[in-house]
């Protein structure tokens, strides 16, 4: 039906489908752009939270472990790892059924807050079954809020920009892992001459307790977060999706006078097509086929791909020891990696609307095996020489495992409908974690074992067969929400 784009903010009428439709004609970011660093401090302590045991454990596992060595810490680590992938999925899986019920902004501080007390439970623990607890803790407030902040982000982006702004927040994600990584070199690694190490790193005799500061770091991102997510907006589909039209209408004249700025809005000529319906989250998914069906393809690319992500977070080290790399110049050269990181969330915010968000998977892969190779044919260093092609391999192996993940946050969050948008987002994301289970317990302690190339055609494998998966998953880049999942 015809509709005048001047029925708006205190007009006689408002109804869902004309409220989307002034949304959706809007083409640039409408909120403050601060409000980009607003979400991103969240992410960024997420990241932070997920990357900052990697370096710190061997100190952490010395002080609270009993007769640990930094040659025996890889034994412990696994338990502590693995909790926290359960935790991981308890959180995505419960708490964002608050996100579809009670709101998106509520939920986000909820979850940030979840978090913060797992990394100050962490930074107290004087045990080894308190880390345990603590890394549960945090696992539960992390699985829940990268679900429910990719909703959010996916609801408040105009339909051609979903992907390119959850890459842009994604670059805040890129910052913590580097943060953390290079942080722990600094904080819990003794002073070795470059590149064995960092010669101005601060463990030793004099200074033990760098992993609790990490911590304690984590803790205060996460205050700081909060403190900034008060001031987001409700989304907007979830009050139109909930009735709450008045305040839906508010917030989307503001984002109109904001868009107004920077383009010229084009008239609103019809409702979008706007359903509301009582059943939200889980009930909603499973009476539904289309959306049982999206559900497999894409806990199938998210179990599968995380093998991938997992395998090497927790397998890299190995690999290049086995490489003969003393484990100190390792760790230094996965740290070189997250450089990778940043490029790949970066070239992810310039060009990851070019494609369908499941083509990316497999140019994701590719580029995972070609900076595998380099790092495996780069063969035996010589000690005290600058291993520049593991340090390139590391970094092109990082922008491979990380450059797909971005559009594919967009994507899991396109599949559902508005009133089970952040719980179909945690159960296949949270289950799909268990495939990073899978490359922590099967996979990554048989790499040293099989060859360092083999090991990367293993890893790549994974993501290659997430790949062939996702591309029977529904195209959709460009369109709009109510259009792609009604």
């Amino acid at each position: 039906m015809g509709v005048d784009d001047t029925v708006g903010r205190g007009s006689f009428r408002l109804s869902p489908g004309l409220l989307i439709a002034r949304q959706d004609r809007i083409t640039v970011w409408a909120l403050p752009t601060a409000f980009f660093l607003v979400i991103g401090i969240g992410f960024l302590f997420t990241f932070y939270d997920i990357f900052d045991i990697n370096v710190s454990y061997i100190q952490t596992c010395a002080q609270i472990v009993p007769k640990c060595t930094p040659a025996t810490a890889s034994e412990s680590l696994g338990l502590p790892t693995l909790i926290n992938l359960v935790g991981y999925v308890v959180g995505a899986l419960g708490l964002t059924v608050i996100a579809d019920r009670f709101g998106r902004r509520y939920t986000m501080l909820l979850t940030l807050a979840v978090t913060g007390v797992g990394a100050l439970y962490t930074a107290l623990v004087n045990d080894y079954p308190n880390l345990v607890a603590a890394r549960f803790l945090t696992g539960v407030g992390i699985g829940a809020d990268l679900a429910v902040v990719n909703t959010y982000i996916g609801e408040m982006s105009p339909a051609a920009r979903r992907a390119q702004y959850t890459a842009l927040i994604f670059i805040m994600a890129s910052l913590g892992a580097f943060l953390a990584i290079w942080l722990g070199l600094l904080l819990t690694t003794t002073p070795e001459p470059f590149p064995l190490g960092l010669p101005f790193a601060l463990a030793g005799p004099s200074f033990s307790g760098g992993w609790r500061i990490m911590y304690y770091l984590g803790a205060a991102f996460a205050v700081v977060g909060i403190a900034l997510r008060w001031f987001l907006p409700e989304s907007t589909r979830w009050l139109v999706s909930t009735g709450r039209l008045e305040r839906a209408d508010e917030i989307i004249s503001q984002m109109e006078e904001r868009a107004s700025l920077k383009e010229r809005l084009s008239p609103v000529t019809e409702e979008a097509p706007v359903r509301q319906e009582k059943e939200m989250g889980y009930a909603e998914i499973f009476r539904h086929p289309m959306y049982v069906r999206r559900s497999l393809i894409l806990l199938g690319v998210w179990g599968l791909g995380y093998v991938t992500v997992y395998t090497i977070g927790a397998g890299f080290t190995s690999v290049l020891t086995s490489l003969k790399y003393p484990p100190p110049e390792a760790g230094l050269i996965a740290a070189f990696g997250t450089f990778g990181f940043i490029l790949a969330a970066v070239f992810a915010t310039y060009f990851g609307e070019a494609l369908e968000r499941k083509y990316w998977l497999p140019i994701a892969t590719a580029i995972l095996l070609i900076g595998g190779v380099l790092v495996a044919v780069a063969g035996q260093p010589v000690r005290g020489a600058i291993p520049w092609a593991a340090f390139i391999g590391s970094m092109i192996v990082f922008f491979g495992f990380n450059v797909w993940v971005p559009q594919t946050y967009a994507w899991s969050a396109e599949n559902y409908p508005t009133r089970a948008r952040a719980t179909g987002f945690g159960l296949v994301d949270g289950l799909g974690h268990l495939g990073g289970g899978v490359g922590l317990l099967a996979i990554a302690p048989i790499l040293p074992a099989i060859g360092p190339v083999a090991s990367f055609i293993l890893i790549a494998a994974f993501l290659g067969v997430a790949s062939v998966v996702a591309q029977f998953g529904v195209n959709t880049r460009g369109r709009e929400l109510e259009e792609i999942s009604p």
